[in-house]
C-alpha cells in the first residue's frame, strides 16, 4: 500500500507548488514556446515579452521582500492570476488586432512572475533537508515541466486538422482555465510555520517585519561576491528563450509541429532534472564537488546544443 505524505510535510508542499507552477508558469512556457504567443505576427508577442521581463527584473529582486511580508499563499495565488490575464489577452488580440492589452498584460505578468518565483524559491531552498534538495528540486521540475508538455499537446491536438498559423480562441481559453485553477490551488499551501519535516524539525525562516529592513537585506545581496558570481550563470539560463522560441520554432515549423517540439523540449528538462538529482544528493561527495561536476555536465550539454544550433543557423543564413 502506497503511503501518502502528510499534508504539512515538505514533500506535500513541494508537490503543491509544483502543481501551481504546472498550471501557471508551465502553461505560459507552452504558450511562449509557440513563438509570438502562437500568433502569425510575432511583433505583439515580442513586445509583450519585453514588457514582461522589464518588470520581472524589478519584481524578481523585490519579490522576496513581498513574500516575506505577505506570506506564500496569497502571493502565489494572486500572482497566478496574472498568467491567466496574459493568456486571455490573446483572445482580445485575435478579435481586435490591437496588441496594447497584451503588452500591458505582459508587464503585469512580469510583476506576478517575479513574486511567484521568489515564493517558489523560498519553499525549495528552506523546506527540504540538505541531503534531500536535489530530489525535491527534481520532483518540482518534473511536475512543473509537465505543464509545458501538456501545453504543447493542446495546440498540437486542437489544431491538428487546421491550416491556420495562429492559435484559436479555444486553445487560449483552455490556458486561461488551467491558469485560474493554478491560482486557486495556491491557497492550498500551508503556512511555513506549520511545515514539519519527517525528522520532526521545523522549517526555519528569517522573517522581517518592515519594508525598510527588507530593502537593506536586498542591497546586501548585491554586495556579496558569491551572489554576484552567480549572475553569469543566471543569464545563460534564460537569454536563449527568445531565439529558440522565435527564430527557430516559430519560423521553421508550423503550428502543429511547434506544439510537438514543445513536448520534447520541456520533457527533456524533466529527464535532466531527475538524472542530476542523484548526483546532487550524493552525500559521499562534498557540496562543492557535486556542484562543480553538475556544472561541468550542464556546460557540456549547453555547448553541444549551441554547436548544433550554429550549424542549423548557418544553413538558413547562407542557404543549403
Amino acid at each position: 500500500m502506497v503511503r501518502l505524505p502528510r499534508y504539512y510535510s515538505p514533500m506535500t508542499q513541494v508537490v503543491l507548488v509544483g502543481l501551481v507552477c504546472f498550471l501557471c508558469p508551465g502553461m505560459f512556457n507552452a504558450l511562449n514556446g509557440m513563438g509570438g504567443g502562437g500568433q502569425v505576427d510575432r511583433t505583439t508577442g515580442n513586445n509583450a515579452n519585453t514588457a514582461l521581463y522589464s518588470t520581472f527584473i524589478v519584481f524578481g529582486i523585490a519579490g522576496g521582500s513581498i513574500v516575506n511580508l505577505c506570506g506564500v499563499r496569497w502571493t502565489i495565488a494572486i500572482s497566478g492570476l496574472t498568467y491567466a490575464l496574459y493568456s486571455g489577452s490573446y483572445i482580445y488580440l485575435n478579435h481586435t488586432g490591437s496588441g496594447s492589452f497584451t503588452i500591458a498584460a505582459g508587464a503585469l505578468l512580469g510583476v506576478g512572475a517575479g513574486i511567484m518565483w521568489a515564493a517558489q524559491g523560498m519553499i525549495m531552498v528552506s523546506y527540504p533537508r540538505e541531503e534531500e534538495k536535489g530530489r525535491y528540486i527534481a520532483v518540482f521540475w518534473i511536475i512543473f515541466n509537465l505543464g509545458g508538455m501538456l501545453g504543447g499537446i493542446l495546440p498540437f491536438a486542437i489544431n491538428y486538422h487546421s491550416d491556420t498559423d495562429s492559435l484559436s480562441d479555444g486553445v487560449y481559453i483552455a490556458f486561461v482555465v488551467l491558469e485560474c485553477l493554478g491560482s486557486v490551488l495556491g491557497l492550498a499551501l500551508a503556512p511555513p510555520s506549520k511545515v514539519v519535516r519527517d525528522d520532526g524539525s521545523s522549517v526555519v525562516l528569517v522573517k522581517y517585519t518592515n519594508a525598510g529592513r527588507e530593502a537593506i537585506e536586498i542591497v546586501k545581496l548585491f554586495l556579496n561576491p558569491l551572489m554576484l558570481a552567480l549572475l553569469p550563470m543566471c543569464f545563460t539560463s534564460n537569454f536563449f528563450y527568445s531565439y529558440q522560441f522565435g527564430p527557430v520554432n516559430a519560423s521553421i515549423f508550423n503550428l502543429r509541429t511547434r506544439g510537438f517540439n514543445n513536448i520534447f523540449y520541456w520533457g527533456a528538462q524533466m529527464v535532466g532534472a531527475y538524472a542530476l538529482s542523484f548526483l546532487l544528493d550524493n552525500t559521499r561527495m562534498t557540496r562543492r564537488k557535486r556542484g562543480l561536476i553538475a556544472f561541468a555536465i550542464v556546460a557540456v550539454f549547453f555547448n553541444v546544443v549551441w554547436g548544433g544550433t550554429l550549424k542549423m543557423q548557418l544553413k538558413y543564413t547562407h542557404g543549403p
